[in-house]
């Protein structure tokens, strides 16, 4: 899941200071999940938008703003859109772009996207995954220290953690602490340095 924060009002205000008609669009996956970008959070947004004179236009949540083929459905057909000069998007860059491709509009976004993490509860994420391109987690337990490590190591520890707490952030276990914990036995796999070719940006995947 993408994990994200709602950006400051001000800094909102600032991208739509010469903004008068805003439509906007939420996302029912992710960022309702984080209660960033959800019905509530839409209608809370509109309320406050209205208070600093802007017209709404409309609104809508869609189901994952990240599929185009949602939003030529849902979207691209809406009468409220061609009275818009704007659109803000309750949704991460992905959504936002995704919309991007398919409306000829200013698109503003409401959000910072953080990271894909997993829910402890509503209101604490984690961040487990940075989409490596060549996950190696049979070798950990199971733990990506890519990822949860402070500093990305794939060979052992650093040295520097105290009492079971990371050298960087003393309020985090040392991932690794835990990854000798669950597997119970030596790590037998030396990592090389890893191969960025298989993280090539932009991301692209065609299977058919």
């Amino acid at each position: 899941m993408i994990i994200s924060e709602q950006k400051p009002r001000k800094e909102i205000l600032e991208m739509l200071t010469d903004r008068k008609r805003i439509f906007i669009v939420g996302c029912a996956a992710c960022a309702t999940k984080c209660q960033t970008g959800g019905e509530d959070e839409v209608k809370e947004m509109k309320r406050e938008l209205e208070k600093e004179g802007k017209k709404i236009t409309g609104t809508i949540v869609l189901d994952t703003p990240c599929d185009e083929r949602i939003v030529k459905k849902d979207l691209s057909s809406l009468p409220a859109l061609k009275n818009s000069d704007s659109l803000l998007i309750m949704a991460c860059g992905v959504g936002l772009q995704t919309i991007g491709n398919l409306i000829d509009r200013l698109l503003v976004p409401a959000l910072n996207p953080l990271f894909a993490g997993t829910t402890e509860r509503i209101g604490r994420y984690y961040e487990y995954c940075s989409l490596c391109g060549d996950c190696l987690l049979d070798g950990f337990g199971g733990i990506c220290p890519l990822t949860r490590c402070a500093k990305g190591l794939l060979n052992g520890p650093c040295g520097g953690a105290r009492d079971g707490k990371c050298e960087v952030n003393d309020e985090v276990d040392c991932i690794w602490a835990l990854i000798y914990e669950k597997t119970k036995e030596p790590l037998k796999t030396y990592y090389e340095l890893r191969d960025y070719k298989k993280i090539l940006q932009p991301g692209k995947r065609v299977v058919r």
